[in-house]
């Protein structure tokens, strides 16, 4: 906030009696902030070998009975002191944060040692609270909101929680939505008990403090519903795929199948209900259609309703930066509906394009939709012609890119040299993953040393001959020399932070697993000048499946 808009506000209050007429403007911290970064990072340099130096000597005393819960107190003790102080030093205040790290951190070992994890997440996550709540720091208020949000929500779990089991996973969803209720209630308890001048103090304590929660949960609720469409292509799906992966394979078991659906369901409908509420001139028939665009997709996507719920109430409150966090986390959320592998590709798409074209519907008829009390107008000016031109130039930019990739991979299909690359030996339970294979090609072998953690600013490529069938066999990285007899150059492909053969995955239609379980062989169809592309597998005797 502006310090103009500072000043509106304490006027304001001092105008209706909420503060006291000698109330003042605070002080702003006006230390640049790459002083605060270079100071921050000076402290920790110094800090970390001290750190090492006391763990060393206390090592003995932690791993026994209460010697976690001691030296967790007095460090927690002796940085909260520091971080109470009023006239503190910026290298002194970032001295005491891996104190508090290091207090916290053998907190936690003793309780997670001697007392079952949900009580221990739980005692930590009040732990996090009180100093929260002590420390007159806004941003550690924020870290320690999101580091509570974190231990309360693990706290809802079982004892021995197992990640990839179905209904352990549904608990994490709905550990994740009582964490998003428990944001809601701590904002109405700010602005209904909270209100007057004498709790200012705590009203500002409880908006850091949820700040760092609802972020928190956010994250939370993203990773829930799994990674997000394009990002796996390009980071890989790690664990966060897996999970979509299981939640879509077995989203129709139980009654989870109804009730989470249900629930997303409604906590959107309350989110339209809260902004049509707060903003009056949101109440007209485009807004209630896109609120009903929006419930359909939430009945798809379990963890969408608590978002939006979330982005309606920053968005009523003018919390801007959480409500682009919200939005961000909504349009991951969206993204990953693209893994349930439940669903068919096809209707996956349909329901997306279908909502996408609701959504543009409705952004050409708002502005020509009257609002109640208004006098008539007349409907938007006729775009320019230059406005025309620059939207056909760019349409047709877009069609010439992706007609011209395609024309570049049919034209290699047709024109390039066959070549079989043999299967690694995989997994048989991991192998089938709903519409497609996961690939490993026996080729690199010992390259795959020489490849790892090599940048380039161009593709590397491998030299591989072939034998009377056509099948490959990498010799060695290809350095420019020239080729020998039934030799070529075949260029790599990045995933996953490293060099592979063209592709991993291999794509095919819904309900056709059995008929590409035999696979023996890749083949590819390769360039001239190296670039290759999967057409197919084959199977023992390189026959077409």
């Amino acid at each position: 906030m502006s310090a103009h808009a500072v000043d509106y506000v304490l006027r304001a209050a001092i105008a209706s009696g909420i503060l006291p007429p000698t109330a003042t403007r605070p002080a702003q911290d006006t230390r640049p902030w790459p002083v605060v970064l270079l100071t921050g990072l000076g402290a920790w340099l110094a800090a970390l070998p001290l750190l090492g130096v006391v763990g060393l000597l206390l090592g003995d005393l932690i791993s026994r009975s209460v010697g976690p819960y001691v030296v967790g107190a007095l460090v927690l003790a002796a940085a909260l002191v520091v971080l109470r102080s009023r006239e503190l030093p910026l290298f002194v205040e970032q001295l005491a944060v891996p104190a508090l790290l290091v207090g916290g951190g053998s907190l936690a070992f003793g309780l997670f040692r001697d007392l079952p994890a949900q009580a221990a997440a739980a005692l930590l996550a009040l732990v996090a609270l009180g100093f929260a709540a002590a420390i007159p720091r806004p941003w550690l208020r924020v870290l320690l909101g999101a580091a509570a949000a974190v231990l309360a929500t693990f706290a809802c779990l079982p004892d021995r929680w197992r990640l990839f089991e179905h209904a352990d996973l549904m608990r994490f969803g709905v550990a994740w939505h009582a964490s998003v209720a428990l944001w809601l209630l701590a904002g109405l308890v700010q602005r209904e008990v909270l209100i007057d001048g004498a709790r200012a103090r705590a009203a500002a304590a409880l908006e850091s403090l949820s700040a760092g929660w609802l972020l928190a949960t956010l994250a939370g609720l993203a990773w829930w519903s799994g990674m997000s469409f394009l990002v796996g292509a390009t980071l890989g799906g790690g664990l966060a795929g897996e999970v979509a992966r299981e939640l879509g394979t077995r989203s129709g078991a139980g009654g989870n199948a109804v009730a989470l659906p249900s629930l997303s369901l409604l906590l959107t409908l309350a989110a339209a209900f809260w902004l049509a509420r707060a903003w009056p001139t949101l109440r007209r028939p485009w807004c209630a259609a896109v609120a009903a665009v929006l419930l359909g997709l939430a009945w798809f996507m379990p963890a969408l309703g608590a978002v939006l719920l979330a982005l309606a109430a920053c968005v009523g409150t003018q919390r801007w930066r959480l409500a682009g966090a919200a939005a961000l986390a909504a349009a991951w959320i969206v993204g990953s509906f693209y893994y349930q592998l439940n669903w068919p590709l096809a209707d996956k798409a349909a329901v997306l394009v279908g909502a996408a074209a609701l959504l543009a519907a409705l952004a050409w008829w708002a502005p020509r939709s009257p609002v109640a009390g208004d006098t008539p107008r007349t409907a938007p000016s006729v775009l320019t012609r230059a406005a025309q031109a620059g939207i056909a130039v760019t349409a047709l930019a877009v069609l010439a890119v992706a007609n011209l990739g395609i024309w570049q991979k049919e034209d290699l299909i047709a024109h390039g040299q066959p070549v079989y690359v043999e299967l690694a030996p995989v997994d048989p339970r991991s192998l089938m993953q709903g519409d497609f294979m996961r690939l490993n090609f026996r080729v690199l072998g010992g390259l795959q040393t020489q490849l790892d953690g090599l940048l380039s600013a161009q593709r590397p490529r491998v030299v591989v001959r072939l034998d009377e069938r056509g099948v490959a066999t990498v010799l060695r990285l290809d350095t420019g020399a020239p080729l020998g007899p039934a030799e070529l150059r075949v260029e790599l492909s990045p995933k996953d932070g490293r060099w592979v053969f063209v592709s991993d995955a291999w794509f095919f239609k819904e309900g056709e697993a059995a008929r590409w379980a035999p696979a023996k062989y890749g083949e590819f169809r390769v360039g001239s000048d190296g670039r290759a592309l999967l057409v197919g597998l084959r199977g023992a005797d390189l026959q077409p499946l």
